[in-house]
């Protein structure tokens, strides 16, 4: 089975992807070498590892006086891992996630190499650092998530687990990253490690959510009016927005209603309230933020999709 699918090379789309992995590995070495890794943080993954690994190696190694470097040992364990995950699972990784770890333990260790002092913190604000390393490894992966591709390590374990089980990725995610932590307090028996450490994992995760909400710009709003038809026309001949009709029976009144569902953006969302307001005082309007629109007049669906 071939590990990388058809793409076609300088497209845009390859070209794109491309970008944002490197932009995206560059972004989470950065947030590991001057946020992370100097406070001996344990985020989870198999950099945490590494980081785990570089420390109780001081001093032991000859050509690495001051440790494995994280980079070397998250290249370790990613390489035999992916090739094990895509004999088990499939090609669902390809060449992206392969070029996504390399460049995030060359970063990494690159970085690090050019700083005077290798493990100096940036800041000396434990919370402070794990605040902004968080926030930085989050949008970066996020990017490298963006070019569908992934930065290796333990996502690759919860996938192999849940192919034999029947528990959900997000729990095994969450237990092995866990199980990852607590190796952490093991190994510098200091409880305020795995406590940074969650801390780092939340903030990551909210951070690549926040940076993976692609169409988070736009609303979606249900209206229900009695002036059902000019909204309508103000809607596809003004805003030049579409949507659809649903039928609906009021639940005290059992009168038949049309309910209007529609996509705007935000500028249009008070364009569209002031006018409502103007014609329909009474009228009630649900509005909810969007993760991702894809379809007609926003991200194209095949666009996506497809490489």
């Amino acid at each position: 089975m071939a590990l990388v699918p058809t793409e076609k090379i300088l497209a845009s789309r390859f070209i794109r992807d491309y970008f944002f992995i490197i932009i995206g590995s560059f972004i989470l070495a950065v947030g590991f070498v001057f946020f992370i890794t100097p406070y001996k943080i344990v985020p989870g993954g198999f950099f945490g590892i590494a980081i785990i690994v570089h420390y109780m190696t001081v001093g032991i190694i000859p050509f690495w006086p001051e440790g494995i470097p994280v980079g070397v040992t998250g290249l370790v364990l990613n390489i035999p891992l992916t090739y094990i995950g895509i004999k088990i699972l499939g090609p669902k990784f390809g060449l992206k996630t392969v070029v996504g770890f390399v460049l995030s333990s060359v970063f990494m260790d690159g970085i690090t190499m050019m700083r005077e002092v290798a493990d100096a913190p940036l800041v000396d604000d434990v919370l402070l650092s794990c605040v902004f390393g968080g926030v930085l490894i989050g949008f970066g992966t996020a990017l490298i998530f963006k070019a569908r591709a992934t930065s290796g390590g333990s996502d690759i374990i919860a996938m192999i687990i849940a192919k034999y089980t029947n528990w959900s990725l997000g729990q095994l995610l969450i237990y092995v990253d866990s199980a990852i932590v607590l190796f952490g307090l093991v190994a510098f028996h200091d409880w305020k490690i795995p406590l940074y450490s969650l801390l780092v994992i939340y903030i990551t995760g909210k951070a690549v959510d926040a940076a993976m909400e692609v169409s988070g710009y736009n609303k979606a709003l249900f209206i229900i009016s009695k002036e059902h038809e000019k909204i309508k026309q103000k809607i596809v001949v003004d805003i030049e927005r579409g949507g659809t009709y649903l039928k609906g029976k009021g639940m005290y009144t059992d009168e038949e209603k049309d309910v209007i569902w529609t996509i705007v953006s935000r500028r249009e969302v008070a364009v569209l309230e002031e006018y409502i307001h103007s014609i329909d005082p009474c009228a009630f309007i649900a509005v909810m933020d969007t993760r991702e629109i894809l379809g007609e007049g926003f991200q194209s669906l095949k666009h996506k999709i497809e490489p």
